[in-house]
């Protein structure tokens, strides 16, 4: 039987990227003292908007990566719905962030850069 799946999103500046490419785009990098939760989000427009007018403002370019996570361990978390009803994303704890990589199926994929 094959595993179930969620296609998630996670916009990204240039630093986090380099650590991203460093695990061989398998895993996303240890959350930092000031940051506790991880946030995927559920749509690839979503990741744009962030990417595109957050990411690039704040390091002069964003990054869109896409990845399937296993349905069952997503199940634990409910879906965030912050500001609109198409601004949809998961609330990782930074220290479940080991078991989310590892329910990470295949690799992280770069779909968009920005600008």
């Amino acid at each position: 039987m094959a595993t179930e799946t969620v296609t998630l999103w996670r916009p990204v500046g240039p630093e986090e990227l380099d650590l991203i490419r460093a695990s061989g785009m398998l895993a996303f990098p240890p959350r930092l003292p000031e940051q506790p939760i991880f946030y995927p989000v559920l749509s690839e427009d979503y990741a744009v908007k962030i990417a595109r007018d957050w990411n690039v403002p704040a390091s002069g370019r964003g990054f869109v990566t896409r990845f399937l996570v296993r349905r069952d361990f997503l199940a634990a978390y409910p879906v965030e719905t912050v500001g609109g009803d198409r601004h949809q994303e998961y609330w990782i704890p930074a220290e479940d962030l080991p078991r989310f990589n590892a329910a990470i199926i295949g690799s992280i994929e770069v779909v968009a850069e920005f600008p």
